[in-house]
């Protein structure tokens, strides 16, 4: 019974922005994209995340190639780079989808989610099935930055973390 309350109300508390004559689905992008985050982290016992422009702005710029070019995949990382951002990618029909749908995405891989010690965090062995949820829910992350590129056949979000998760050998929450 508890489960259905907090399941009910977080339908409630995603679609407010919608049931209250946002002008379109992306609306305030940036407060309902780390709104959804943020609810996720609470329900497991980890901080909020803040919304840093910085992070916000590389995830611009690879949102953009990525629509510019048609592909789909992670950015290329530099292992030598002491400030490495995590990086969750999702992609749908342009202008069908709100905020808390494509986070929720996300959110949904919890389904295959178990707590512990990364990279033994999936019920299938799989982390394909889980790692954007574990880098959501990563306990050390803080910031969060978002954007949100339209090609001729998709809406691309690209959100980049800091610090990024899903490090070998660490406890996830």
């Amino acid at each position: 019974m508890k489960a259905l309350r907090i399941l009910c109300a977080a339908a409630v508390a995603s679609s407010a922005p919608l049931m209250i004559g946002g002008t379109d689905r992306t609306s305030s992008l940036e407060e309902r994209l780390l709104a959804a985050h943020n609810r996720e982290r609470a329900l497991v016992g980890v901080p909020a995340l803040t919304w840093d422009k910085r992070l916000a702005a590389d995830a611009a710029i690879w949102a953009d190639a990525l629509a510019r070019t048609g592909s789909f995949e992670h950015s290329p990382a530099d292992p030598s780079d002491p400030d490495v951002q995590g990086e969750n990618l999702w992609a749908g029909t342009p202008g069908a989808w709100a905020p808390e749908e494509m986070v929720g995405y996300w959110i949904a891989e919890k389904r295959d989610y178990r707590p512990g010690v990364f990279p033994s965090v999936s019920r299938s062995g799989d982390l394909e099935k889980v790692g954007h949820y574990t880098q959501l829910i990563w306990r050390s992350t803080r910031k969060v930055g978002c954007a949100l590129a339209r090609s001729t056949k998709e809406d691309i979000l690209v959100c980049r973390y800091a610090e990024g998760g899903n490090v070998l050998g660490e406890a996830v929450t």
